[in-house]
């Protein structure tokens, strides 16, 4: 679309800019480099409140009308953050924990227009059924390398895509982006 204003992305992860290339948008990549802290309470509430500061920190240093997206993508599991795992041993207890269970998956989505401009967030939640896998396969999926950044310890859309038995909402929300919301948004800031 000519004229419209620049859109960033305030993330480093691939997956989230494959799925913002989907909806056909020219978009540029500028990370945020903010600790991820979580204020306590409503997890839903606390991730936004990242994905709104990831955004603002990064539509600080921009150009006038320019719109930032900022995104986070946590697992929780009986109301706890599970985080991204530390270590190798670290995603083997992750696996364990959410072995044959339900948890939530939540991104919290944030447009915000530099330097300090207009403000919108939105969240979204999937229920994701882990399977009942063995040991061995934990042990065999956390040798590849691939839990290792990835919140909750599994990438569904990789080989860990193995150890789901259902996902019940948004698949790209579990991938790190739920595309449908975003577009949205966008739609309503006119970037789409």
């Amino acid at each position: 679309m000519t004229g419209s204003p620049a859109l960033v992305l305030a993330s480093a992860s691939p997956r989230r800019q494959e799925l913002l290339a989907q909806l056909g948008l020219v978009f540029t990549v500028q990370p945020s480099r903010i600790p991820e802290e979580h204020p306590p309470g409503d997890p839903a509430a606390g991730i936004t409140a990242v994905a709104l500061a990831k955004a603002r920190h990064v539509a600080r240093g921009l150009a006038q009308g320019a719109i930032v997206l900022g995104a986070d993508t946590e697992v929780v599991l009986d109301g706890r953050l599970l985080g991204k795992p530390r270590d190798a041993a670290d995603a083997g207890r992750i696996l364990k924990a959410l072995r044959g269970r339900i948890h939530e998956v939540i991104t919290g989505v944030a447009l915000v227009e530099a330097p300090a401009g207009r403000e919108e967030t939105a969240a979204v939640t999937t229920r994701v059924r882990m399977a009942g896998y063995t040991d061995a396969e934990i042990e065999a999926y956390v040798v590849t390398g691939e839990p290792l950044d990835k919140a909750g310890a599994y990438a569904v859309q990789g080989l860990g895509g193995r150890l789901i038995a259902h996902v019940d909402g948004c698949f790209s929300n579990v991938v790190g982006l739920p595309v449908t919301t975003t577009r949205r948004l966008l739609e309503r800031w006119g970037l789409l």
